[in-house]
């Protein structure tokens, strides 16, 4: 887990996390954001009086504890959805008021990924404590704790949120500055997250926050959101140039070196793929295999990487080398005798997602030659990117999901040496410790087009050489007959209710 502060922030893991929102009498809220800072509309805020996002991807719950959950199911955010706020609020005096306030970020498993703990709160009754937004195909967690004195309604207003009555859109509170002090003392790990408040027939709906208005069974006429200011268009993001890496400290199996302390440059060439969109009928919730923080590490010319700590298990390795002349990457066992040969490329600019497994024992070590600066990353399964109807773009081997129905998969390969595919069917196999036997399904040579066909969900679909560009995308995909993982985890952990009746949920004067 990573423990930040104020102003950190880290990668998580791409999949559905459970966001406790703690403090004693602390409500949570969510604002879905676009580029600009603004919400879409009212459907983009997710309080007690409307506890989930249309799209189901947001839902708040309400613990028998009186604590507050925000359930984000990361893959099902739409592609608008630039930065997610996680908001506390009090009615009862000021945040300072308030014991124990901060946010933690947990995995499906219940791993803890992120956590903030606040040590300023002032006189706010609102607060931004974290936010999660997209960055370099992923999702990065922010700890935030910028304030707001007037509440609920200033907090509101400034990202876009049209409150009845409201005058122009409030500065935040002023924050004294943050001392130049050591960072805090870790805290101890909080017990395993508690189960989330019941829902559905027969069980009374949560407690209202206080100073929100449930929604009316008939609603009046709903507030308008005023349109968003124009703003220029956002200047194109130019990956930072390759640096030479700085020496990485050893690590612990109890503390994971984040992605984001990496000195590296951009961690891929490959722009993230349009994000697919999700129906109640097929949700593409990733729930086979460990969830654990991504490990990177970077250096220089040839080395053995060792990697501990980690769930044992297959596990996606991403390496790419710059100025690459030959590049080869080898699993070691105990002994150090080379086992499985990942990689072995004669690229100039080498960049390749490749398929390992952990063994028993939470070890992997790896013989990389390389010549020049690199950089490799080790993150579960469920970080791998998704098969959508859009077309993706990819270079060099990768690993990708495919959790949808029947479909077809068409590729446009581009490169000039060997195309080889392999599909892992991983319906009814229970052993996440090892990968079930592969299937071949492409083994040729040059330019070329194909398209495959595909079994029903979950399948592990790995591109094992690849060199040059390449594309790929599903076609006639059908319903799934069932759910994901059947006798696993259910189709959609954070499947949500339908959303409650809109109305004036926001009353003036919080």
């Amino acid at each position: 887990m990573t423990t930040l502060i104020k102003g950190g922030n880290g990668f998580v893991p791409s999949v559905p996390l459970r966001i406790a929102v703690r403090g004693r009498g602390t409500d949570a809220m969510a604002l879905l954001l676009t580029e600009r800072g603004l919400v879409r509309g009212d459907a983009d805020v997710v309080f007690h009086g409307r506890h989930a996002h249309p799209d189901g991807a947001v839902r708040l719950t309400r613990a028998e504890d009186g604590g507050d959950w925000l359930e984000i199911g990361l893959p099902a955010v739409g592609p608008d959805v630039a930065r997610i706020l996680v908001v506390g609020s009090t009615d009862r005096g000021a945040l300072r008021d308030v014991p124990g306030l901060g946010v933690e970020a947990f995995a499906p498993d219940g791993t803890p990924v992120a956590r903030y703990d606040v040590t300023d709160a002032a006189g706010e009754t609102a607060m931004v404590l974290a936010e999660l937004y997209r960055r370099a195909g992923g999702w990065k967690f922010r700890a935030v704790g910028q304030g707001w004195a007037d509440g609920l309604e200033g907090l509101a207003t400034d990202h876009g949120v049209h409150v009845a009555g409201a005058e122009t859109p409030r500065a935040p509170a002023p924050q004294p500055p943050a001392p130049a002090v050591a960072p805090p003392a870790p805290v101890p790990a909080f017990a395993p997250p508690p189960a989330p408040a019941a829902s559905g027939p027969g069980v009374p709906p949560p407690a209202p926050v206080p100073g929100f208005a449930p929604p009316p069974a008939a609603p009046a006429q709903v507030p308008g959101f005023a349109p968003p200011p124009a703003a220029p268009a956002p200047a194109p993001l130019t990956p930072a140039p390759f640096a030479p890496p700085a020496p990485v400290p050893p690590r612990s199996p109890a503390a994971p070196v984040p992605a984001a302390q990496a000195p590296y440059g951009a961690p891929a060439p490959v722009p993230p793929a349009p994000a697919a969109p999700v129906t109640p009928a097929q949700d593409d919730v990733w729930a086979y295999g460990p969830v654990f923080a991504p490990y990177v590490q970077t250096g220089r010319d040839n080395d053995v990487i060792t990697v501990e700590g980690l769930p044992p298990g297959p596990v996606v390795v991403q390496l790419e080398v710059p100025d690459a002349g030959y590049t080869g990457l080898t699993v070691l066992d105990r002994r150090n005798k080379e086992q499985d040969d990942l990689v072995s490329s004669t690229e100039d600019h080498y960049f390749g997602r490749v398929l390992a497994t952990v063994p028993a024992h939470g070890t992997l070590r790896f013989r990389l030659e390389a010549e020049g600066p690199w950089r490799v990353e080790v993150s579960p399964l469920a970080s791998a990117r998704r098969l959508t109807e859009q077309e993706g773009e990819f270079r060099g081997p990768d690993v990708l999901l495919h959790t949808g129905g029947v479909a077809d998969l068409a590729i446009h390969y581009r490169g000039d040496d060997n195309l080889i595919v392999n599909v892992f069917e991983l319906a009814g196999h229970d052993d996440h410790s090892a990968l079930p036997d592969d299937e071949n399904v492409v083994n040729e040579i040059g330019k070329r087009r194909e398209t495959v066909p595909l079994t029903e969900g979950p399948l592990l679909v790995q591109f094992e050489m690849a060199d040059g560009p390449w594309r790929a995308r599903l076609k006639r995909v059908q319903p799934r007959s069932g759910p994901l993982f059947a006798g696993g985890a259910p189709a959609n952990p954070w499947q949500a209710p339908a959303p409650a009746d809109r109305g004036s949920w926001f009353p003036r004067g919080r």
